[in-house]
């Protein structure tokens, strides 16, 4: 496997446009259309948050249905989330609009929407964007980035990824596109991504894969614990690599699956890493685990703890937060074992173990806790399961970004 430019346009086969139609901003491209040259078979994952957006209770729908997709169409600025009846006219109507400008067939367009909750869809400018798309479709790496950063809301930069891989003699490839800063605590995949491969595989083990890779990757950050009424993570595979088709978990799947857990996790750390007002990464991992589920709910505990990540934006080596966090996870074990570990690019240091604080220094905790990535590792002596999550900071920033998004 490795790592190539390209984005969501690395795949055989996948074009993109985007388009300027001033939903919300009126100053930078603000719609996507991702599209192949053939059908895909598809695989989505979903935000759980009982209050739904149009476009996720829509493409929910289709892929229930088992249909194949030609295109997505998504828009930034305005989520069409709690809007009712016309919200979901609008994201149909949409998708029909589309539908008849590619001159394809009904049901095979997916739609996906980010931004401000309650807004309704402009129809006049969202005909006029999409038609402008379907005139500016191309492949290459400037359109793939271009689309990255078309779809950013608060985000302060694109999020792209893109791997090569070697199946039955074919080279496939798997690329990617995310986005996402504030209201993120995924129940599903995450806040916005889209996947593409020109590997062919069976529509069910599609889905199977990207579920997992996403309670891997996307369901283990966290920026502020808010969960999104919009989140959505779609695969479009397109078959174009003519490999052998993958129907069942052989090694084959397992190469596919280990380049789609690389772009998923390559992405959900670039989304961590870019949330609101964040200075840092940080990255949970516990280890020792009696399971890999209780591994994974005490990791997301720490993540999601606004103590431990406002001490993290201070470099302060408060310890008992992070003790507090994984107290609180809902895991049973013993704190008389465990051993709590800092470390980044300026060193590695103890500062709690088997049931004491450790004799560390103060000085070189803090240069430990101000470098860009901060790694915080928990072993339980409890089992030999163990699983990773990603956050960041909490600074002052956070609040001015949320305090003002709707002006």
């Amino acid at each position: 496997m490795e790592t190539i430019k390209g984005g969501i346009n690395a795949s055989k086969g996948f074009r993109a446009a985007v388009a300027a139609a001033g939903l919300k901003y009126e100053d930078r491209d603000d719609m996507v259309l991702i599209t192949s040259v053939v059908p895909c078979r598809a695989a989505g994952v979903f935000t759980r948050n009982v209050v739904q957006a149009a476009p996720v209770v829509r493409d929910r729908a289709l892929l229930a249905e088992g249909l194949n997709v030609r295109a997505v169409l998504v828009n930034s600025g305005i989520a069409n989330a709690c809007t009712g009846a016309e919200g979901e006219k609008s994201c149909l109507r949409s998708a029909l609009i589309l539908e008849e400008a590619m001159g394809i067939p009904e049901g095979e367009i997916m739609t996906a929407s980010t931004g401000v909750i309650g807004m309704q869809l402009p129809m006049k400018k969202m005909r006029e964007g999409i038609l402008k798309l379907v005139s500016s479709v191309a492949g290459g790496e400037e359109t793939a980035t271009r689309a990255a950063k078309a779809i950013m809301t608060t985000d302060t930069h694109e999020k792209e990824c893109a791997v090569t891989f070697e199946l039955d003699g074919k080279t496939c490839h798997i690329g990617g596109m995310a986005k996402g800063s504030g209201m993120i605590h995924p129940d599903m995949g995450t806040m916005l991504a889209f996947l593409t491969t020109d590997v062919l595989m069976d529509r069910a083990l599609l889905q199977e894969a990207l579920q997992e890779a996403a309670d891997e990757t996307f369901n283990m950050i966290s920026v502020d614990g808010d969960t999104s009424t919009n989140d959505t993570l779609l695969l479009l595979a397109n078959g174009t690599a003519k490999n052998e088709e993958i129907r069942e978990r052989n090694e084959a799947y397992g190469v596919f699956f280990e380049a789609l857990l690389s772009v998923c996790q390559t992405l959900a750390k670039q989304l961590a890493a870019d949330g609101e007002g964040a200075t840092a990464l940080m990255e949970v991992t516990v280890s020792g685990a009696a399971s890999v589920e209780d591994a994974r709910k005490l990791a997301r505990s720490v993540t999601a703890s606004s103590l431990t990540k406002a001490a993290l934006n201070g470099h302060d080596a408060n310890w008992g937060r992070i003790l507090c966090a994984l107290g609180y996870a809902g895991v049973s074990f013993d704190p008389a074992q465990l051993t709590l570990s800092v470390a980044s690019a300026a060193g590695e240091l103890v500062l709690y173990e088997k049931g004491a604080p450790a004799e560390y220094d103060e000085k070189t905790a803090t240069a430990i806790l101000s470098e860009a990535e901060v790694r915080i590792l928990a072993d339980l002596q409890a089992g030999e399961e163990s699983a990773t999550a990603w956050g960041c900071d909490l600074s002052k920033e956070y609040i001015t970004i949320n305090a003002d998004y709707r002006s």
